[in-house]
């Protein structure tokens, strides 16, 4: 027995739009990996990624105004697209940030809130392809859940030593931001997986 009727591109649509995500957060982490000369470029790329994510969201929506019977409640389809295009927003803003604020010297947390990223998106790119496939998806939304409280404490502790050691005002405020800016797209991850879980359960 099917949990949702059949109506693939929805799904189609989300699981388009996580893949944009995941590519987002590679190609932040390599390039936050590589060093502060990648920054640059990999902004503009995020900002098409970004784009075109931009482009799947309206198309969604457009679908949900168009379609009478949809396998999920429109609502629930209107704020799982919505999260996950906060996620993308985030990503390029962190990005953008990254490459505007033209950070010379990229910290090791820096690296690692935006491996947290990716791994996040990853375990989301899986859980929505769960929900498409009508299968468990709560090890994934744990699995985030434990990321987003590694990341939110790692940048406490990143935060707390720059107002320790950092003497340039400039290059803390400058920083601070972008620790904040990539930590955030971790609690946006957290809000599309709390949104999974409400689906299934109501849909169970």
């Amino acid at each position: 027995m099917r949990l949702f009727p059949r109506e693939e591109k929805f799904f189609d649509l989300l699981e388009a739009h996580i893949e944009h995500s995941v590519e987002a957060a590679r190609l932040l982490f390599e390039a936050l990996s590589t060093g502060p000369q990648a920054l640059p470029q990999v902004s503009g790329e995020i900002k098409r990624i970004e784009a075109e994510g931009d482009r799947i969201t309206h198309q969604l929506f457009i679908r949900l105004n168009q379609t009478f019977v949809t396998p999920l409640d429109p609502e629930d389809l209107h704020n799982l697209g919505s999260a996950l295009d906060d996620v993308l927003d985030v990503i390029e803003d962190a990005a953008f940030r990254l490459a505007a604020y033209r950070i010379d010297v990229i910290p090791k947390g820096m690296v690692d809130q935006a491996g947290y990223i990716h791994e996040c998106c990853k375990s989301l790119q899986t859980a929505v392809g769960r929900l498409k496939n009508h299968q468990p998806m709560l090890e994934e939304c744990i699995e985030i859940n434990r990321l987003e409280n590694a990341a939110d404490q790692a940048v406490r502790q990143l935060v707390s030593d720059l107002f320790l050691n950092e003497t340039d005002a400039i290059r803390l405020v400058k920083y601070k931001e972008i620790y904040e800016t990539l930590e955030t797209a971790t609690d946006r991850c957290e809000d599309v997986a709390d949104i999974l879980q409400t689906i299934v359960v109501k849909n169970s």
